[in-house]
């Protein structure tokens, strides 16, 4: 099948999967849901290896066809909702980086392309964690970082689990450790942040303690010479996602209903 071909499968693949584009209401939600752009990009690059592999732990292949969808169309609602003129340049720059990518994500996926695609994703979260940085000053208040470092907590989840996923494979990141360190070091001292915020509920702080002890498998597996086990990364790196997805949902729903009492 050419690209051209794959391109129109692809289409008909998004209009299936995700027919409308999400509202956005309010400055909070902004943050979160540009958040979770960060966090796409690593974890298409997760699905790519895992599928790269033959490793078929959580259907990656299907959850990499949804999530590229949900990047679209997030990205589609962060530009009709944003009013700032500085954060729609910045959104802009990641549409124009996105169209490339998607192409390249919808090929079989190729150790020899790997290396390349992985640069690529990195540019593409660089400039998403800009947009979310816009869009949390935007709001002008501790309560927009606050969401802002807890929706990055989902990206690092996703980051350690990819870096993993890609050495698993077989690919060579000269960087590997540097990056690996500082995604852990970047986690453990946010984790600390977090849980010093005048916003946690006993709700935030049960899922911070969670995502506090799936971290830790990571720790161990830095410590260790021992060999990666795609799967248990896999559920690790999910089970942080979720944890700190639903805390980042709580801090968002805390900050619009302040909001709506005013």
């Amino acid at each position: 099948m050419n690209r051209t071909a794959k391109g129109v499968l692809l289409s008909l693949v998004w209009c299936a999967t995700s027919l409308y584009a999400i509202e956005i209401a309010n400055l909070a939600q902004a943050v979160d849901i540009a958040g979770k752009q960060r966090m796409y990009t690593q974890r298409m690059l997760k699905d790519y290896a895992m599928v790269g592999m033959g490793n078929t732990f959580g259907d990656p292949k299907a959850d990499l066809t949804q999530v590229m969808a949900d990047f679209e169309d997030h990205l589609d609602s962060l530009i009709a909702f944003n009013k700032d003129p500085q954060t729609e340049e910045s959104l802009l720059k990641v549409k124009k980086m996105w169209e490339p990518l998607k192409a390249a994500l919808s090929e079989t996926p190729s150790q020899e392309k790997a290396g390349k695609l992985q640069e690529e994703l990195d540019a593409l979260l660089k400039q998403s964690n800009e947009a979310v940085g816009l869009f949390a000053k935007q709001t002008g208040k501790e309560s927009g970082e606050i969401i802002n470092i807890s929706g990055r907590q989902r990206m690092l989840s996703q980051r350690m689990a990819s870096l993993y996923m890609l050495k698993a494979w077989g690919v060579n990141d000269p960087e590997f450790k540097e990056k690996m360190d500082a995604s852990m070091k970047l986690f453990k001292d946010s984790l600390k942040r977090l849980e010093a915020s005048s916003m946690n509920t006993p709700e935030i702080e049960g899922l911070l303690k969670k995502a506090e002890r799936a971290f830790f498998y990571f720790e161990m597996m830095n410590r260790s010479s021992s060999k990666f086990i795609p799967s248990l990364i896999y559920k690790k790196s999910n089970d942080i996602l979720h944890n700190m997805n639903r805390a980042t949902q709580l801090y968002t729903a805390q900050e619009t209903n302040t909001e709506g009492q005013k």
